[in-house]
């Protein structure tokens, strides 16, 4: 290990979207410096592939702090500030990647390709000259001091030893595993220390009903809804509008995503309850007063109007209403049944899909053990973190791969 040739000045571990950030501005930076990115896969940014339904929604019109949980919004802030949306569009437009605007305000590449993302961004790495070694899966790395100006990481694996001056780990947190990031890089920064917050679990994922819930039976209906969590008192914890898809197994879509991550927050601690509006516009005192308006003409297609027939007939089912029903027929008792039904339907969640399919991990190493104007950790000097191994998860719509792109540029630039 004494050998010149075995001590290179950087070692990056994990090259997905905010490992391969870091690398390329560390390579920019300093471009005398040695480099060495290493990854357990076979193929790099396997998560940048299928992101987007492999399209890459590479960041969104409109980022803040508010987009995000984990870390306080100031803390947060420090970081996008650093490396901005602009700046994201910038970027990728000087790699070739020109970017897109959807209705929704998602940015994507022009080309609907999430290849075109990754092969840029792989370009621009090699072509800085950066040792790339796939399937270099690291298993351990061991932190030293030559002397206090000096760090000095040894970093092992199946294949066999590296002598660092500086990391940056950028291996992501548990979600997806199949492309590599199985928790692996968690352990080791508690290894050189790190603590890391009290509860890692899933977001972004969708939620599972019991396989008895009748809404099951309406698999493949897709709607714009708002979905409420409350406290069972009736205290209000936040409210989530966006699309829903019922699924054989449970929800799915936009706003079940957004929301999983504060029902799993929530209900660890206290007993909470979930429910949709169907009719996201419309309260449930405006739907009241529709009915009382509605007269001889049958609920079924004042509803049918608004939503699909299925979904319809199950609300009525529901309320227990007779689908011939009309507005004079209604009584006051099951005119609030239904309004009920539509406006504040309960859902019965039984838990989540996990780590398997969620997009992000919801908690990792708290942003205080980080000097966030370099992303170097406070606990170990000479490493630096990045992306989904902090304490930092967006909601859906790019905000997650801007903080790869933030906190990569961060940790690039300034290791």
């Amino acid at each position: 290990m004494n050998d010149a040739s075995d001590r290179i000045d950087l070692a990056i571990v994990g090259g997905g979207a905010a490992g391969l950030m870091a690398a390329i501005f560390a390579g920019r930076t300093d471009p005398g410096r040695r480099i060495v990115l290493l990854d357990g896969a076979k193929r790099l940014g396997a998560k940048i592939l299928i992101a987007g339904g492999g399209r890459c929604n590479v960041t969104n019109e409109q980022v803040t702090p508010q987009d995000f949980c984990g870390g306080s919004p100031n803390a947060i802030r420090k970081v996008l500030g650093r490396f901005t949306q602009p700046q994201t569009i910038d970027f990728f437009a000087e790699l070739g990647v020109p970017l897109k605007r959807e209705p929704t305000g998602k940015l994507f590449p022009t080309t609907d390709k999430a290849r075109t993302v990754l092969e840029a961004l792989v370009g621009e790495v090699r072509r800085l000259g950066i040792d790339v070694r796939s399937e270099h899966r690291v298993e351990n790395i061991k932190a030293s001091s030559e002397s206090l100006e000096s760090p000095r990481f040894e970093i092992t694996g199946p294949w066999g030893q590296l002598v660092s001056s500086k990391v940056i780990l950028a291996t992501g947190g548990k979600s997806v595993p199949k492309t590599g990031s199985d928790g692996h890089g968690l352990e080791l920064v508690k290894r050189l220390g790190h603590e890391l917050t009290p509860r890692i679990f899933p977001a972004l994922v969708p939620l599972q009903l019991s396989p008895h819930d009748s809404l099951t039976e309406l698999a493949g209906i897709a709607l714009p809804t708002k979905l409420q969590l409350t406290e069972t008192s009736g205290k209000r914890i936040i409210a989530v509008p966006g699309d829903l898809l019922l699924t054989h197994k449970g929800l799915s879509g936009p706003a079940v995503l957004d929301m999983s991550r504060h029902w799993l927050a929530a209900s660890h601690e206290r007993e909470v309850r979930l429910s949709a509006n169907w009719l996201f516009d419309t309260s449930p005192e405006t739907l009241n007063e529709q009915l009382l308006a509605l007269g001889k003409r049958p609920i079924r297609a004042m509803l049918r109007e608004r939503l699909p027939d299925r979904l319809v007939d199950h609300l009525l089912s529901f309320a227990r209403i007779s689908s011939e029903r009309t507005g004079v027929d209604l009584t006051k008792v099951e005119r609030k049944s239904l309004v009920a039904a539509v406006c504040d339907y309960p859902l019965d969640i039984a838990g989540t899909q996990g780590f398997k399919v969620a997009e992000v991990t919801a908690g990792g190493v708290p942003l205080s053990q980080i000097d966030l104007k370099t992303m170097q950790s406070r606990v170990v000097p000479g490493l630096h973190l990045c992306g989904e191994i902090c304490d930092v998860d967006g909601r859906i719509g790019g905000f997650n791969f801007q903080w790869a792109w933030s906190s990569g540029y961060v940790a690039g630039t300034s290791v």
